[in-house]
C-alpha cells in the first residue's frame, strides 16, 4: 500500500483513508495539518487493481462501512467521519 507522507509532530502512527474528491476528507487533512500532526494518507479512489484491493481490505478492518474519511491511530483507535471534536481531543 503506497501512502503519502505529511510532516508534522509525531503523535503516533496516524493513517488517513480518504477520497480525492471528498470535501470532508479535505477538511480532515487541513485540520490535521493545523494541529501539526504527522500522518500518512491514501486516496483510495486513485489506487488501482491490486493496490486498491489491498487498501480496501485494510480499511475494512477498521471501518466495515468503508466510508470516508477514516483515521486509524496507532493501529488501535479509529475516527470515522469529519469529527472535529474527536480529532482535536486526540491530537491537541
Amino acid at each position: 500500500m503506497n501512502l503519502e507522507h505529511v510532516d508534522g509532530e509525531n503523535k503516533g502512527k496516524v493513517v488517513l483513508f480518504a477520497l480525492s474528491t471528498c470535501q470532508w476528507c479535505r477538511k480532515t487533512r487541513i485540520l490535521l495539518e493545523e494541529l501539526k500532526v504527522e500522518y500518512d494518507y491514501v486516496y483510495v479512489d486513485l489506487t488501482q487493481d491490486g493496490e486498491r484491493k489491498e487498501v480496501v481490505t485494510e480499511l475494512e478492518k477498521w471501518n466495515k462501512d468503508i466510508s470516508f474519511p477514516t483515521i486509524v491511530i496507532n493501529d488501535e483507535d479509529v475516527i470515522i467521519g469529519y469529527e472535529v471534536d474527536k480529532i482535536k481531543e486526540k491530537f491537541e
